[in-house]
């Protein structure tokens, strides 16, 4: 199984798998089951696309749009952050 996303595929967080304010921390987090990720603004940004519907050609676009930011080098960069949340499947894909 290759971790690669396609342009149409649409990622998403699975149950238990969440995006949330660490209080304690005062740091967005991914949480998962006996497990925290501390993000930042960049993770934020892109787990805030990630919703089941968005493909990640969209998420693509949309972040390079909204920041102002080569295509090419916003898709390499978020390929490789879902690449390794989907590893740990923190992220699972619909095609």
């Amino acid at each position: 199984m290759t971790l690669e996303l396609h342009q149409s595929d649409r990622p998403y967080l699975p149950r238990g798998v969440r995006v949330q304010r660490d209080t304690v921390r005062d740091r967005m987090v991914l949480q998962a089951p006996e497990k925290v990720i501390e993000l930042d603004d960049i993770g934020v940004a892109i787990l805030s696309r990630v919703d089941g519907r968005t493909s990640f050609g969209q998420i693509v676009t949309d972040l390079a749009t909204t920041y102002g930011a080569p295509a090419d080098q916003v898709e390499t960069d978020v390929q490789h952050f879902l690449q390794a949340l989907r590893s740990r499947l923190y992220v699972l894909v619909q095609s």
